[in-house]
Formats: C-alpha cells, sequence, structure tokens
C-alpha cells in the first residue's frame, strides 16, 4: 500500500467511526440486539420440561400408594393434581390442563404385598411429542426408582435386572440452557455482523455519502476496508458483551480458552461481515437490506445450524445444505469450547470452514462491488 492510498484509507476509517459515534443504531445493532435477543431467547427458550402439571388418580388410597405419589410431589419436575376418577383426569387432559396422567387401580397395594405384578397406568399427552418423550422418561425414572427403594426397605433384591449408575459428562446438569445459549450467541451474531454492513452501507446509499465517496481517488478496495475494520470492532465488541452475558447472568461455563474462543469469533464475524457486505452490494435500500439480511442470515443459522435441531436427524439433502450456512461451524466450536474445553479435533476442522467462509463471502463482496452509481 502506497502512502497516497494509506492516507486515503486513515481518513476513511476516521469518517467511519466518527459516523458511528454520531448515528447510534449501529452501535445499538452491536450491542443492544445481542443483548436483547440473548436475554429473551435465553428466559424463553428451553427444551427442559419442569413443573409439568400431572393428573394423580388413586383409586384406593392407602400408605403403600402415598409412598408412591409422594415421589412426584418432591420433584421438580412435577406439579401433580389429584383426581378421583380417570374420567375427570382424561377430561383436564383433553382441556390441556395436565400433560400426564399416573392411574394406580385399586388392586395395586395387594398385587404389590403379595409380590405379583403391580402395574400402574400411565398416559401421557402427546400433541407436543418432544415433550412427551421428555414426561414419559422422567415418569419411567420415578416409577423405577420407587421399585429399587421399596425393595430395598423390604430386604429384597432389586426388581430391576440391571442396576444403571449414568454419568453425564460435560453438562452434568443437564441444562438446556448450557447448550442452547452458545448456540443462541452464534445465531445472534450472524445477525447483527450481517446487519451492521449491509444496513449501514444500505444507509448511505439512500443519503448519498456513498456517492460522493464514488467520485474520489478512493477505490473499492480502499472502501470496503474502511468499512470492515470499524464493524468488525464493534462485532467482536458485542460478542465479548455477549459471551459475558452467558457466563454470568445465565452461568454457562466456559470450559475453554478466551484465546480460542476469540481467534474462532474473529473468523466467524469476517464471515458474518462479509455476507453483510455482499448483501449491501446488491441492496441499497435499508428495508430491503435488512430483509435479505433475516432471510439469508438469522433464519438458516436459527434452523440449520444444529443449534436447536440434531444436523444427523434432518434428511441426507438437508444436511448437505448446512454446509453452506457459516454459524453451523461457530455453533460447534461455541458448544466445544463452552462445555467441554479446548478439543482441537473439534475447533481445527471447523475453524478451517470458517476460514473458507469468509473468504469466500469477502471475496465475493470484491467482485461484484464496483465503483460505479448505476
Amino acid at each position: 500500500m502506497n502512502t497516497a492510498s494509506f492516507r486515503r484509507l486513515r481518513g476513511l476509517l476516521r469518517k467511519e467511526f466518527l459516523q458511528i459515534l454520531r448515528d447510534p443504531s449501529s452501535l445499538a445493532i452491536a450491542f443492544v440486539l445481542p443483548a436483547v435477543l440473548l436475554l429473551i431467547f435465553g428466559d424463553g427458550v428451553s427444551l427442559d420440561a419442569r413443573n409439568v402439571p400431572l393428573a394423580l388418580v388413586v383409586e384406593r388410597p392407602d400408605t403403600f400408594t402415598a409412598s408412591f405419589t409422594s415421589q412426584f410431589e418432591l420433584s421438580p419436575f412435577f406439579r401433580p393434581r389429584r383426581f378421583f376418577s380417570i374420567q375427570a383426569a382424561e377430561r383436564a387432559m383433553a382441556a390441556r390442563e395436565v400433560e400426564g396422567i399416573i392411574w394406580i387401580p385399586s388392586n395395586f397395594t395387594r398385587r404389590a404385598v403379595s409380590g405379583g405384578n403391580s402395574p400402574i397406568g400411565v398416559i401421557v399427552n402427546g400433541a407436543d411429542a418432544n415433550n412427551a418423550r421428555i414426561v414419559e422418561g422422567y415418569l419411567q425414572q420415578v416409577w423405577a426408582n420407587w421399585l429399587v427403594a421399596q425393595a430395598r426397605a423390604a430386604g429384597r433384591p432389586s426388581p430391576l435386572p440391571l442396576a444403571a449408575e449414568p454419568q453425564v459428562r460435560f453438562n452434568p446438569a443437564v441444562s438446556s440452557r448450557n447448550y442452547l445459549v452458545p448456540g443462541l450467541i452464534a445465531v445472534i451474531m450472524t445477525l447483527t455482523g450481517a446487519l451492521l454492513t449491509a444496513l449501514v452501507i444500505a444507509r448511505e446509499w439512500e443519503r448519498g455519502t456513498m456517492e460522493a465517496l464514488m467520485v474520489t481517488r478512493v477505490t473499492m478496495r480502499e472502501i470496503l476496508v474502511a468499512k470492515l475494520i470499524p464493524y468488525f470492532l464493534l462485532g467482536m465488541g458485542g460478542m465479548a458483551a455477549s459471551v459475558a452475558i452467558a457466563v454470568f447472568l445465565f452461568d454457562v461455563p466456559l470450559r475453554g480458552s478466551l484465546e480460542v474462543l476469540t481467534g474462532a469469533s474473529a473468523l466467524f464475524m469476517l464471515a458474518a461481515l462479509g455476507m453483510g457486505l455482499l448483501i449491501s452490494s446488491f441492496a441499497r435500500n435499508q428495508f430491503v437490506a435488512g430483509q435479505i439480511a433475516i432471510i439469508t442470515t438469522f433464519l438458516p443459522a436459527f434452523i440449520l445450524s444444529g443449534f436447536v435441531f440434531d444436523i444427523n436427524s434432518m434428511p441426507r439433502a438437508v444436511q448437505i445444505i448446512t454446509h453452506i450456512v457459516a454459524a453451523r461451524y461457530f455453533v460447534a466450536i461455541l458448544q466445544s469450547v463452552f462445555l467441554a474445553g479446548n478439543v482441537w479435533s473439534v475447533i481445527l476442522p471447523n475453524a478451517a470452514a470458517l476460514v473458507a467462509m469468509a473468504a469466500i463471502f469477502l471475496g465475493a463482496a470484491r467482485i461484484v462491488a464496483r465503483k460505479r452509481l448505476d
């Protein structure tokens, strides 16, 4: 870079930083938008089933049935309600007042004491298939734990042929928040990174300041670099704020190093800003640029990144499409760094993919962008 080019670039950078200070919308996109979305989604999105309304129907209450039903009353996963008949409980389920029914027949105690099979009725609302599977698993676990406790109290061997002792690695609390919040950061930063460059450049076209730049001696490469550097710093500041919210507000563990997290975030931010620059090359209206950014960045990142929906469970054709979504690679890195630490077998391939994505988007933006007014 010669002296004249350096001076022009320095002037452009000074202009961009002054424009950021005078126009708070860029600061809002970089810091306020990620914080608000993270707070809303972090508190609102959960795959945990807690305080599930549950109907308890005990046809003949006694101390034996009370020892079993007390397991549900003490559990944080259920909010039990007593019903006197199965018909009333089924009406409550139809009205979505309860999500499951435990039906203990009148011969439950007699058959259990005599050593025979004493089944209970379990009915789960399957309108929400995912929630139904979670509730069913909770119910089976409560039932199995109670059987083991009763066998031990009576001095009998466990009725279960196997005694499983599960160990949960990386997320011992089995909290969906620990899994979802890192993915949320990737999805949100995809949107904000694209908006930072797409909306700002579209605004300059609307105000006529871009035309003023076009008639000067600055090159298109200098304009793109001057747009990239300030908003890269803003995006990294928003990323740092999001990580701070995840760690200090949502108590998500950060087991990896900050250096690895910063490096991966920088690669992803370059890819996201490249997408915004590419969008700005086609859309010179803020409304159009915003709509394109949401459709082409936020929605694919939300659906196809593996943030909520498991990629391996998707059809093969959709799995292939996910490889062009940059958030897919960043979600994998974030979840690894936050929950497992610096797992290089996960970090390095995904970081290489982010390098390729950044190069593709920035290169495409440079090819498409032309110093012309048409």
